[in-house]
């Protein structure tokens, strides 16, 4: 699905009127303005309930625009951009003049991306300029990757929804610390750590925290409002019977390795084996099981390889520090 002609000229007007714009991505749905508009950057921060510390992510129609809005592109960056873009990719790096300090949470750094969806692109020529995005929800809790998502959260907050469908990967962008010239991942997403590394041809950090304040960060994030707790996937399924004996209302994430096993639960998501798919789904499953009244998720963690690293990054801050039973 996409989004009539129409509706991206709508969309532009309203950005360039200063207005909130929730806009699809490839990752999740964005909630758009006008990246040099300091107004309109602030009613982001107001709309969502998020501390204006933490900084937003800048998206561009073209890699060829990069230079107009950072200092400096070191090559490794460079590199990166021209594999990845547009893609679920942000590049951090020195901020240029266009950007206000209220789009960076104050700092001398910015994080840049061209998206990969085609009205989000389309959007983003029409506007002629940069749009800050952040997921189009509340601070902190689960990204929508639906346009409905975006309204059954937002309601009237947001000025205009654009809807382009179905986001095709589910989880955001890998946010990459580029500023010199050994670059580090800070976020994992969409692209594999394991892709960047062969592109750049070197092994990539994942530090557990950084100085550079990045989104996706806080130590609660992606969160429904069940408690979500991570359990060994031995104890998996004992775990949730334990629990809904206990008297909690369980949603389990059950493994595709136990798809068909009979479990007491209230309510049961079955992970798809595929990686992909399951990054997909992973917070319309999170959505799902708040519908469903669970007061409490018991997941397993996936291998953190591929997009798996991502997952489990989601989920890890879903749980909140207390992760595990």
């Amino acid at each position: 699905m996409t989004a009539r002609t129409g509706d991206i000229e709508k969309a532009a007007e309203v950005l360039r009127a200063g207005g909130l714009v929730a806009l699809p991505t490839e990752t999740v749905y964005g909630l758009g303005a006008d990246a040099e508009n300091p107004g309109a950057v602030k009613r982001i921060f107001e709309v969502k309930g998020r501390p204006p510390s933490h900084p937003l992510i800048v998206h561009i129609a073209d890699a060829a625009q990069l230079d107009d809005w950072v200092r400096t592109v070191p090559e490794p960056a460079r590199l990166l951009a021209e594999h990845f873009w547009p893609g679920p990719l942000t590049l951090v790096l020195q901020r240029g003049p266009r950007v206000p300090l209220e789009a960076t949470g104050g700092l001398e750094t910015v994080a840049v991306r061209v998206p990969d969806h085609p009205d989000a692109l389309a959007l983003l020529s029409a506007f002629g300029g940069g749009v800050t995005a952040p997921s189009a929800n509340r601070f902190g809790s689960v990204s929508p990757t639906t346009a409905d998502d975006v309204r059954a959260e937002l309601g009237d907050a947001v000025d205009f929804v654009l809807d382009g469908g179905a986001c095709q990967v589910g989880v955001e962008s890998t946010i990459v610390d580029a500023t010199g010239e050994t670059p580090v991942i800070l976020r994992p997403g969409g692209v594999t750590r394991e892709a960047l590394e062969e592109v750049l041809g070197r092994p990539l950090a994942v530090p557990e925290s950084s100085p550079v304040r990045v989104p996706g960060q806080h130590p609660s994030h992606y969160a429904p409002n069940a408690r979500v707790v991570l359990v060994d996937p031995d104890r998996l399924i004992a775990e949730a019977e334990e629990a809904q004996r206990r008297g909690h209302r369980v949603g389990l994430f059950l493994p595709a390795a136990h798809t068909g096993t009979p479990v007491t639960a209230h309510a049961v998501v079955e992970v798809p084996a595929s990686l992909p798919a399951y990054a997909r789904e992973l917070y319309g499953f999170l959505r799902e099981l708040d519908r469903r009244g669970c007061d409490l998720i018991l997941a397993a963690l996936p291998a953190e390889e591929g997009l798996g690293l991502a997952i489990a990054n989601r989920l890890r801050r879903a749980a909140g520090p207390r992760s595990t039973a």
